[in-house]
């Protein structure tokens, strides 16, 4: 018997000896990790776990290698650190938060305008969940993760800022898919109302509901409420909705700009005969070179350009006692959607050709058609481009896009006869406003800006010789 328990102390210590050196290396590499020279990194391992922080707690506590547990051993790999520092994540990983993005450095808030899915609904990565409605545009929430929307935690209507939570997604939820149980109950209790109901008993009511006494009342009344009635509002046929934030601005900015600048619109009229001739010549080379349509805002725009060159006042800007000239020309494109009137914006315009000009106002045109302006594509702007001849306006006065000076405004091409040449003949005209800020801007200047443009559109061949 002695002998045996000499022989197991014997085998316990050559396996203590044994597991001394993995014990150690262990050690060593939990040590290296913790002290390492990137502290941020053994910083978020701590933070991201509690076995992290037991795991550290052991090593300040002792300097034996034998108090540490085999479960704190393996916490140095690479990849649970990966899990564990994912952004949105709960401590367990499976539920993540959907939050306002960053909505540009002048906005500061937005309206919730409505949710695209509901709690239950499946939604995949980066698939827009809510709709932050802005002073400009319209900017979307999406899913951080795939999963199902847990619970909402904002409500529409509501004010928020960027990082302000608005869902929980969770990724081990299963979508709500109970909507079809209610339905197949629904059927058997339809099919069950028919038993119920008797035909014999609403035969019998129909016959009493029916006096003959109820008639005679019938015209009287509507004839003693007939000359008051109309004097009344119908309050039932209006509806009342909150004006969206993007009215707001406008209607602010729009006010604003008509109670600071003092404006003033002068007209004139352009045959369109050479450009519109010009346009039919070459349409089609211009499509199959550039794979863009040859329109007149292109024209337009780079009439306004040389006007803007010869009247450099027109793109200058009051600030406070100061007048800013620009030596570079943003032309805004007034566009009118469905939410509102929104002004994107064509950067360096003075440096673009024909081509480019189109395939800017066509790119601009399909983002604000579909909603998906940013707020860098409207910010800016030195003169600013209003077609209303698009809607059938004949003529207008448009309002100063703040803070810029001037706005010209097209209107509709309608034939009408004109005097050439001593002879009078039809031709496709169109009427030119340019409103314009009188504190800084003459009559004089602005009459020769709008006559520039009206030179430039009836010859084109101006811009060519640059006369």
């Amino acid at each position: 018997m002695a002998s045996a328990a000499m022989l197991r102390s014997a085998a316990r210590s050559l396996r203590l000896r044994l597991r001394q050196p993995l014990e150690q290396q262990r050690c060593l590499q939990a040590r290296q990790i913790l002290s390492s020279s990137a502290p941020t990194e053994a910083l978020g391992l701590q933070r991201s776990s509690t076995h992290a922080r037991s795991y550290s707690s052991q090593l300040s506590a002792t300097s034996q290698c034998s108090n540490l547990t085999r479960k704190s051993c393996y916490l140095p790999n690479p990849y649970l650190y990966q899990v564990w520092s994912r952004s949105f994540a709960s401590d367990n990983g499976d539920k993540f938060e959907a939050v306002v993005p960053f909505m540009g450095e002048s906005v500061t808030d937005g309206t919730l305008a409505n949710f695209l899915k509901k709690p239950g609904d499946r939604v995949e990565a980066d698939e827009p969940i809510a709709q932050i409605e802005t002073d400009k545009v319209t900017i979307d929430v999406a899913s951080p993760e795939a999963g199902v929307i847990e619970k909402l935690i904002a409500s529409e209507g509501d004010t928020v800022t960027p990082g302000t939570k608005v869902a929980i997604i969770s990724k081990s939820a299963q979508p709500a898919e109970t909507h079809v149980a209610p339905s197949e109950e629904a059927t058997p209790k339809e099919s069950s109302t028919p038993k119920v109901e008797e035909k014999p008993k609403v035969e019998e009511k129909a016959p009493k509901v029916e006096p003959p006494k109820m008639q005679a009342p019938k015209p009287t009344a509507p004839s003693k409420m007939s000359p008051s009635e109309p004097q009344l509002p119908p309050k039932e046929r209006e509806r009342r909705v909150p004006m969206p934030r993007l009215r707001k601005r406008i209607a602010n900015r729009l006010k604003d700009s008509q109670n600071t600048f003092a404006m003033l619109t002068t007209f004139n009229e352009v045959d369109m005969t050479n450009l519109m001739k010009l346009r039919s010549d070459y349409k089609d080379e211009f499509v199959t070179k550039h794979g863009v349509k040859l329109g007149l805002m292109s024209c337009f725009v780079k009439a306004a350009v040389s006007a803007l060159q010869n009247q450099p006042i027109v793109n200058a800007v009051i600030d406070g006692d100061d007048i800013i000239y620009r030596d570079y020309v943003d032309v805004s494109v007034a566009v009118g959607t469905s939410k509102g009137l929104v002004v994107p914006v064509i950067r360096d315009a003075d440096t673009m050709n024909f081509a480019d000009i189109e395939k800017g106002i066509n790119n601009l045109a399909k983002k604000a058609t579909e909603g998906a302006l940013s707020i860098d594509d409207m910010a800016g702007g030195t003169f600013t481009i209003s077609n209303g001849g698009v809607y059938g306006s004949l003529i207008s006065t448009p309002i100063i896009n703040p803070p810029q000076s001037a706005i010209l405004g097209m209107h509709s091409i309608v034939q009408r006869p004109v005097v050439v040449n001593g002879d009078i003949l039809a031709r496709p005209m169109m009427y030119l406003a340019l409103t314009y800020d009188h504190r800084l801007i003459d009559g004089r200047e602005a009459v020769f800006f709008l006559r520039r443009i009206k030179d430039v559109v009836e010859d084109p061949r101006r811009l060519l010789l640059d006369i």
